[in-house]
């Protein structure tokens, strides 16, 4: 996910599944949009364009030179966000659904057999986003709080205090859903662009010279004059532009139109009307003399309520973040890159209104700690834009495989496009590694880790699962030998769950070496997870007929779904088969692993972390939502 990538991110848990019910008007899912997908992008304004102008003392003490960064925002918006999201990548939908991992898997789907570095990108476009995810909510709220300073100066001390409890409480209500709160979503984000934009108007109208900043030589001008400082002056341009990955994220939920709509109807236009009246106010007032232009511009008796209004605004740009994180996470754990976790679903009628109890209270540590470590906003904006801006790198690389491959795109403008915004991307990846030791690296190493947990359990499994393959007795040699001697049969159904399809089930055959006994029906079932983020019912479901003791049962869920084998089993009935849970038993193989003999020092710690992280995995009854007292669980020892 980038504020977003990613992953699924707040449109599930918002009453965003409206883009699948044509009872919804597109005026609704237009207002959903300013609300979930533009929360995050639409607190910028607070810190993006005050950045800027204290990059370094003296270097915005001209008009020209403010003229000049405020230049280089508003073409950042309109090509950054603008022209590559809303035009291009949002284009690349799969299936509808949007995200890095999306869009990793349409770009898979192009390769008979995938190219290991298209996975290498997915997992790290999942890694970068979590490690954008434990800023986001920092830097928004202790932003908006921070207005407190002008509205009472004594407050000061209390800044950090108050923006430490809203976290508490954000996070705290989690475990409730969002569905009451996303109701006003949209129209507070709406309230808040109209703010924003007639806020900026008026200054506007106090100084409409300020409007010469369209012209993108000023801003080129400002980086040819500042060489010296461009790095760090991008760095606080890009603060503009995060939060343009949730466009993408969110494409599954509301459709592209009313995403579009959204942008030019109502946030774009916003966005720059405040840009253009802050810099206007600058310039009246001397940079010298402005601390905070987007408060400072503010009437005194409008401050108060624009900064509650604010802490609302950067409320809701959190919220998107964590659960954007949720469903990024239940993504990567379909993918089979990430260990089985605790999903709780808060609605009856929503799949999307997901709370993980482990992620929630990990992103919660890591807010309150940057929060007390780093203390303001404007530290914390030194550690904000590599996960980023990463992630838009990550996304352009997919993207560039799209059009080759999926679109058929002639090959001079797939080059074309993707040199015009290497540049630009790399430019702000660049800027911002440079802030790698003022606080960079913070996000670098959160990335770093997950993307470490995610490629050693992927690795993990493999080897698992080559070395389970070994030792296994192939199905179709079990069946034809127990159809020549049938053992001992008992009534009732029993479910041998494996992910190998070919080999006998672990669990099968020490069922038979220890009760000697079949039962009347033996369905050795397969969950597997497709490349589309959701399958149709009709099409969920495949058996095939061994003999009239043993059946061949696959599952197929996308990679957005909750996996729910009594569900997806109840679908069997249409393909003639009597499915009565209450007459199954469900034969589950819990392998316990133990470290071998290894060579070298890479593999025995990587395979010390599988194992922890194995050990640690959510119960696969649960997972599966398999009633635990249909449930047989049977041990075995596996050395790795």
């Amino acid at each position: 996910m980038t504020r977003a990538d990613h992953a699924g991110s707040v449109a599930g848990d918002v009453a965003t599944h409206q883009a699948s019910h044509e009872k919804n008007s597109l005026p609704l899912l237009t207002l959903g949009a300013i609300g979930v997908v533009y929360g995050d992008i639409g607190t910028s304004p607070i810190y993006a364009f005050r950045q800027a102008t204290h990059v370094r003392p003296g270097a915005a003490g001209t008009d020209v030179e403010i003229l000049g960064l405020l230049s280089l925002i508003v073409w950042a918006l309109t090509l950054t966000v603008a022209v590559k999201y809303v035009f291009f990548v949002t284009r690349a939908d799969n299936n509808g659904e949007g995200g890095t991992l999306s869009l990793m898997a349409l770009a898979r789907k192009t390769f008979t057999k995938p190219p290991i570095w298209i996975t290498a990108l997915g997992v790290l476009g999942a890694a970068l986003f979590f490690g954008d995810a434990i800023i986001t909510p920092a830097i928004s709220v202790l932003s908006a709080v921070e207005g407190v300073e002008l509205v009472a100066p004594g407050m000061t001390r209390w800044v950090v205090p108050i923006t430490l409890l809203i976290i508490v409480g954000i996070f705290a209500v989690q475990r409730f859903g969002t569905a009451k709160v996303a109701n006003v979503f949209g129209p507070i984000t709406a309230v808040w662009f109209l703010t924003l934009g007639v806020s900026g108007l008026v200054q506007i109208i106090n100084y409409p010279a300020v409007l010469m900043a369209l012209n993108p030589l000023l801003g080129f001008g400002f980086l040819f004059t500042h060489f010296g400082i461009a790095f760090v002056v991008m760095g606080a341009i890009f603060l503009a532009v995060t939060g343009a990955e949730a466009l993408y994220v969110d494409l599954g939920h509301f459709g592209r139109k009313p995403i579009v709509i959204a942008w030019f109807s109502l946030v774009f236009p916003c966005l720059l009307l405040n840009y253009f009246g802050q810099g206007a106010f600058v310039l009246l007032q001397g940079v010298e003399n402005v601390e905070s232009p987007f408060f400072e511009m503010q009437p005194e008796w409008a401050l108060l309520p624009f900064v509650i209004l604010a802490t609302m605004a950067t409320i809701i740009a959190s919220q998107a973040v964590i659960t954007g994180t949720y469903s990024l996470t239940q993504q990567a754990i379909a993918l089979n890159m990430l260990p089985r976790m605790v999903v709780q679903h808060t609605s009856a009628t929503q799949s999307g209104q997901i709370y993980m109890p482990q992620i929630n209270t990990m992103l919660m540590i890591g807010v309150l700690l940057l929060v007390a470590i780093f203390g303001s906003s404007e530290a914390l904006s030194n550690a904000y834009g590599i996960a980023v801006s990463g992630v838009m790198i990550v996304t352009l690389s997919l993207l560039i495989v799209v059009m080759w491959r999926n679109w058929k795109w002639h090959p001079i403008a797939v080059i074309g496009f993707g040199l015009l915004f290497a540049v630009i991307d790399g430019g702000f990846f660049a800027a911002n590694a440079a802030k790698l030791f003022q606080g960079g690296w913070v996000p670098a190493v959160v990335a770093l880790g997950v993307a470490l947990l995610m490629w050693s359990w992927m690795a993990g499994r493999a080897r698992l699962s080559e070395k389970t393959r070994r030792d296994e007795v192939p199905l179709e040699f079990l069946v034809n030998n127990l159809s020549k001697k049938k053992p001992t049969t008992v009534p009732g159904t029993a479910i041998f769950l494996t992910s190998d399809v070919e080999g006998a089930p672990t669990a099968l055959l020490h069922s038979l070496k220890h009760y000697k006994v079949l039962h009347e029906q033996n369905v050795i079932l397969t969950v597997r997870t497709s490349t589309s983020p959701r399958v149709p019912d009709d099409e969920k479901v495949t058996i095939d007929a061994y003999n009239e003791l043993f059946f061949r049962v696959v599952v197929t869920f996308g990679f957005m779904e909750s996996p729910n084998i009594p569900k997806a089993l109840a679908l069997a009935r249409k393909l003639g088969w009597k499915f009565d849970i209450m007459s199954t038993s469900f034969f589950l193989s819990r392998r316990s692993l133990k470290l071998g003999a290894k060579s070298g020092m890479l593999r025995f710690w990587q395979d010390r972390l599988f194992i922890r992280l194995a050990r640690n995995a959510s119960d696969a009854t649960e997972y599966f939502h398999i009633p635990t007292g249909r449930v047989v669980e049977i041990g075995t020892q596996v050395i790795i």
